[in-house]
């Protein structure tokens, strides 16, 4: 599948589409319909469960979209976050200048400055791809998004660029609040903005997106110093060696990398390809190194799964090393003392981030479980993740068949999300649940309402994948919809 089959199939079903759409669209802004809001809500659902509520020192918060310049200031997002931006003196389009170069032949490095970027753009006489113009001298731009606070509009401000902020400033009330214990993690699911120069791939680069967050504080010198599954193999490609190896965790330590990061990272690939089923050879961590490195990581890997529509392997989250950089820089911007004392120790806690864009997330899941095999369309979601946990339908228009598929539904619909439909054939019911996801389909027949029947009281559940079907009484039908609703446990 391509970029242009997955965002058709997303709109056709009503998964994502451009905001403002009746409109013409607007760049790098995108709603989610009512299928793709489900599936959202239950990816986020999942996430919180799998990495918050399964610990007890982890707790999740929400913080203001905007924020106020100072803390902006002090965490160096005023002065660093931006990008090189390149125009045409012609036709005034303006690009992502490494993102440009890197389509004209001319790949720099990720953070590639102004003038590297001048130099590519000089040794290739490279020109602007829709006119043929000559571009422009590389200019930095900022791609935070401001905003004026109050009616004279004298305090300025700024949307969010990362909800990470919005933990570390929060971080000392917390701890004070939960009785100054460590490791402490605090999450938050919510909404950042950056004002991107060419948004592109969908969901892959936006202006306004959801991040899933998770800042573990922790001593340094005493957090998570055994190893968990040392056999545990991973993908890998190391800064030291560009190349990409299988390895065990065990090997991982051997390599230098601290205990505690590369146990999360074996926490993020179960959560992948446990959970969320992604398979083993498309999840792999990317290890940044060099200019393409946060200055503030100690370690910096990101999770990058290959998304073929993207053309390759893409960043879906990343596990950031950020050690006292963030709470530092708050601690001077702002005038308190947000050390802390544990032990009869006073220190400056360290940092570890999972972060995961949660749009880019849902974009993955479409391309790696929809399909289209001739005519048959089938989106093969994780149960847990569907936005129905099954439908029902009485298999034709018949009085005693609609009664009983009727009691069926209330009693799914109690416990489960659930679908009811009567229309069109049989087969293409099921073949409008197979393209949305829907894992299971009831159907009330004959024999289910036939007192002599020895399928009486008995539905026919069809299993989405393979088609295959089996007769189950109510209560063994509730029991498998339970549990496939159920987080794997890993």
């Amino acid at each position: 599948m391509d970029n242009e089959e997955i965002a058709g199939f997303a709109k056709r079903v009503g998964l994502f589409w451009p905001a403002a759409e009746i409109y013409g669209g607007a760049a790098g802004l995108y709603d989610y319909g009512h299928l793709g809001a489900t599936i959202k809500r239950r990816f986020e659902d999942l996430w919180i469960s799998y990495f918050i509520e399964r610990n007890g020192n982890y707790f999740l918060i929400d913080g203001s979209n905007i924020l106020p310049e100072k803390p902006l200031i002090a965490s160096g997002h005023a002065s660093r976050f931006h990008d090189i931006i390149i125009s045409c003196t012609k036709c005034r389009s303006f690009y992502r200048a490494d993102v440009l170069l890197a389509e004209l032949g001319a790949a720099v490095s990720e953070g590639a400055g102004a003038e590297e970027i001048q130099e590519a753009v000089n040794a290739k006489g490279l020109k602007c791809p829709k006119c043929g113009g000559a571009l422009a001298e590389p200019k930095s731009f900022n791609m935070m998004i401001d905003v004026s606070l109050g009616p004279e509009k004298k305090e300025r401000g700024y949307l969010r660029p990362e909800t990470a902020q919005s933990v570390y400033l929060n971080f000392y009330r917390e701890f004070m609040t939960l009785r100054k214990k460590l490791p402490l993690g605090l999450a938050i699911i919510g909404r950042a903005y950056r004002n991107e120069i060419s948004p592109r791939q969908g969901l892959y680069r936006m202006r306004e997106l959801v991040q899933a967050e998770l800042q573990i504080f922790f001593d340094p010198e005493n957090f998570q110093n055994a190893l968990a599954s040392p056999e545990a193999e991973l993908n890998v490609v190391p800064y030291s060696t560009g190349k990409q190896v299988k390895i065990t965790t065990e090997g991982l330590v051997k390599m230098g990398y601290p205990v505690f990061y590369i146990n999360h990272m074996a926490l993020i690939s179960n959560f992948y390809r446990k959970v969320l089923g992604v398979p083993d050879e498309r999840l792999r961590f990317f290890e940044k190194g060099g200019v393409d490195k946060a200055f503030y990581n100690k370690v910096h890997m990101d999770i990058e799964v290959d998304v073929r529509s993207w053309n390759g392997f893409k960043e879906v989250g990343g596990l950031h090393y950020r050690g006292e950089y963030d709470l530092s820089s708050h601690s001077k911007g702002s005038g308190q003392d947000l050390s802390v004392s544990v032990n009869g120790r006073r220190f400056m806690p360290n940092v570890l981030e999972l972060s995961f864009g949660v749009d880019r997330n849902i974009w993955m899941l479409a391309d790696i479980f929809y399909s289209k095999t001739g005519e048959r369309e089938v989106f093969s979601l994780p149960a847990c993740l569907s936005p129905y946990a099954a439908a029902v339908f009485p298999l034709q228009k018949d009085e005693g068949l609609e009664r009983k598929a009727a009691e069926i539904y209330k009693a799914v619909s109690g416990r489960f999300r659930a679908y009811y439909d009567t229309s069109a054939s049989i087969g293409k019911r099921y073949a409008r649940m197979d393209e949305i996801g829907t894992p299971f389909c009831i159907t009330v027949d004959f024999e289910t309402i036939d007192v002599k029947s020895e399928n009486y009281g008995k539905v026919t559940v069809r299993r989405r994948d393979d088609r295959s079907q089996v007769r189950a009484s109510t209560e063994e039908l509730m029991q498998m919809l339970a549990a496939s609703r159920t987080i794997p446990e890993v």
